[in-house]
Order: C-alpha cells, then sequence, then structure tokens
C-alpha cells in the first residue's frame, strides 16, 4: 500500500488555481469548520501561530478526510522541523524566509528520504505511514511531499530565478508583508516599489513553470495576484475573519 495521494501537489502540478484560508488560532474546532467550509488548502500556523506538534498534529487530525488538504507553516527549515511536522503526518510543508537555491535545496533534502534527500527514517513509528501500516509508505512518500518556499525578503526575490531550478520544489510563494518591511515600507503593503518587486517575482516564477503563491485578502489584491498568473492563494485567517465578524456583530446591535 502506497502513501496517501497529495491533492493539492497534484492540482499544482495541474495548474489549478487553489485558493486557502490561514489557521493561526490553534484550535482543531477551528480547523475542522474551516475544512468542510470550500477550501482547497488550510495552513497550519506554525511560525507565528502559537503551535506546537501535538497541537498542529490534533489540526492535522481535525482536517482529515475533509474536502481541504493540510498545509503546515514550519517557524524555520531546519531538519528536526521538519522531520518531525513530517511524521507526525503533514505532506505539504511551507517553510518561510529561504533566501537562496542551496537554502532551498536543504530544504528539499530535508523532506525526502534517500536518496533524494536526507529525510531521517523513523516512519515505523509516525502516524505518516499509519503506525506503519501503510506497507510500501518508505518507497512512495517522496513523490507525496510538497515542498513551498517563502521568499519574503528583496534579495530573496531577486534570487527566485535560481530558487526556482532547485529539483523539488513545487511552488515559491511571495510573502508581502515582510517583503515590504525589507523594503522600507513596513505595512504599506501596496507600495509602487513593493508592488514592483512582486510584480518581477510573479513573472519570474511563472518564467520558470513553477507554482506562485501568495496571501492577500482584498479583492483588488487578488485580482492582481491571478492576472499575474498566480495559482496559489490564501484568501481568508481564520483570526481576521472571527476578528471582523465579531465587530461587525456588536456595531449591529449596538444600532437596534
Amino acid at each position: 500500500m502506497p502513501a496517501p495521494t497529495n491533492e493539492l501537489k497534484a492540482a499544482i502540478r495541474a495548474g489549478e488555481m487553489q485558493i486557502g484560508i490561514w489557521l493561526g488560532l490553534t484550535s482543531p474546532a477551528v480547523a475542522e469548520m474551516a475544512g468542510a467550509a470550500g477550501f482547497d488548502w488550510c495552513l497550519i500556523d506554525g511560525e507565528h501561530g502559537p503551535n506546537d506538534l501535538p497541537l498542529i498534529e490534533s489540526q492535522l487530525r481535525a482536517l482529515q478526510g475533509l474536502g481541504a488538504s493540510a498545509i503546515v507553516r514550519v517557524p524555520d527549515g531546519e531538519n528536526w522541523i521538519l522531520k518531525q511536522v513530517l511524521d507526525i503526518g503533514a505532506q505539504s510543508i511551507l517553510v518561510p524566509m529561504v533566501e537562496t537555491a542551496e537554502q532551498a535545496a536543504k530544504v528539499v533534502a530535508a523532506c525526502k528520504y534517500a536518496p533524494e534527500g536526507n529525510r531521517g527514517v523513523g516512519y515505523a513509528l509516525a502516524r505518516a505511514s499509519g503506525y506503519n501500516a501503510i506497507s510500501d509508505y518508505a518507497h512512495t512518500a517522496n513523490d507525496q511531499i510538497c515542498v513551498i518556499v517563502q521568499v519574503e525578503t528583496l534579495s530573496a526575490m531577486l534570487n527566485i530565478p535560481q530558487i526556482a531550478k532547485v529539483p523539488g520544489v513545487d511552488c515559491i510563494f511571495i510573502g508581502p508583508a515582510d517583503l515590504s518591511a525589507d523594503m522600507g515600507y513596513l505595512g504599506n503593503l501596496n507600495h509602487p516599489d513593493v508592488l514592483e518587486v512582486i510584480a518581477k517575482g510573479m513573472a519570474d516564477i511563472t518564467a520558470a513553470g513553477l507554482c506562485a503563491g501568495t496571501i492577500c485578502l482584498g479583492e483588488e489584491e487578488q485580482e492582481r495576484f491571478v492576472a499575474q498568473g498566480g495559482k496559489f492563494l490564501g484568501v481568508a485567517a481564520d483570526v481576521v475573519t472571527l476578528q471582523t465578524a465579531l465587530r461587525a456583530t456588536a456595531a449591529t446591535a449596538r444600532n437596534l
């Protein structure tokens, strides 16, 4: 029996638009609701969300069998955290602050078993293999791992052509918040200089034949991203959605 098919990776390779939601509330209940809401993917944020491994695992369980693919954003690209997140069942990984092709290659290697990489072999004890119930997991897992690298500084954006050549990188994700800060425009994601750099980066990603991703919650920004050829789009965040709804409900009630 092979490793489960990664539907998100298959859709990315087929060039299909994939929309998703950021999960930062660390709640399995929220993950379960989001997973059944109609998104293509739900991203469990281990970088800025206060998640640890047990919380990430509980959200992976909550998402299992629902309509959305699970992605985990790790806090960084270190081998130890990638190994543990993969072992608890994540098949799609987003790694922040990837600056160079060399760093991207190390990330890919950490996510793949030898001879393609150097992922530690402990699948017999892991949820990823159904606790060794998936008999051919070791020989089929590599093909189902989706590696998404996040570029979010000016230097990383300039390195996109080289990063895109790294075998095993499935998607390059542009992080506009950190990029704008790195360029001296903290909080101003739509500054013309930032938009120009993003447009160039989008062109470089698509020219390389890779999937381009980002997160943008506004309709105008989403339309611009799609027009630039983007196929992996975060359109919501659980924190923002809940906060907006709560404030709107309270404001409406005040006017009764």
